[in-house]
């Protein structure tokens, strides 16, 4: 008699992807608010899958940054640390700008092709105003732009801080002052690549992720 032990249940993964995949986008377009407690029962049914697939995903979204246990009262979508988040983005700047720099400096050109695809599709994904859209069409680029400037631990290390403020980069995303800055940056970038000047490309990332910095500070700021 086979031993089905090990075997995978296909159905039961792709549900809990699924329902992690509408949790995260729901927390990322403030559905839930920071703070909102998120209740087991409530989330079965707004989501339609077992309470076991909740609390996975519940997991999950904690190890992400997007949930927080609060003792006393269960799992509630995250606030952003203030404190903690100066040093992620002052980071993101150094390692996005040194992979900007190599880029420029040896990528190939059917590196900088790859790039300028992914980059038409950040700018289609800003055109749709969906942040969730943004946010996965810019994890493209710089997956693409870390790749070309042969960046691979970097790369691990900024997708592990981003992880990190994925709300605070939806709320940044999500202000109407974000998106006309956010595609002259990014073509800045992009000039400095093609043109080959690695400190114009260092440049330019760096800002780029200052000002959004700038931008998730406003949004932090509590209301005078």
């Amino acid at each position: 008699m086979p031993d089905d032990t090990l075997r995978i249940d296909r159905s039961a993964k792709t549900l809990r992807t699924l329902a992690l995949e509408r949790m995260r986008e729901a927390i990322m377009d403030f559905h839930f608010q920071p703070g909102e407690r998120l209740v087991e029962r409530p989330l079965c049914d707004q989501l339609g899958v077992s309470r076991s697939v909740v609390r996975e995903v519940l997991r999950q979204l904690e190890a992400e940054g997007l949930v927080q246990m609060i003792p006393g009262h269960g799992p509630a979508v995250a606030r952003p640390d203030l404190g903690r988040t100066d040093e992620i983005y002052e980071l993101r700047a150094l390692l996005e700008g040194i992979a900007a720099r190599a880029c420029a400096l040896s990528a190939t050109g059917e590196q900088l092709a790859t790039l300028e695809r992914a980059l038409a599709d950040l700018f289609a994904a800003w055109a749709s105003g969906m942040p969730p859209a943004v946010m996965r069409a810019t994890t493209k680029f710089y997956e693409a732009l870390f790749e070309a400037a042969d960046k691979r631990v970097a790369w691990e290390i900024v997708s592990g801080l981003n992880v990190r403020i994925n709300q605070l980069r939806s709320m940044t995303i999500a202000s109407a002052k974000r998106r006309e800055a956010a595609i002259a940056e990014m073509n800045e970038i992009m000039d400095a690549i093609r043109a080959r000047k690695p400190e114009e490309a260092e440049a330019a990332a760096r800002r780029h992720v200052e000002s959004a910095w700038q931008i998730a500070r406003t949004a932090l700021r509590p209301p005078a």
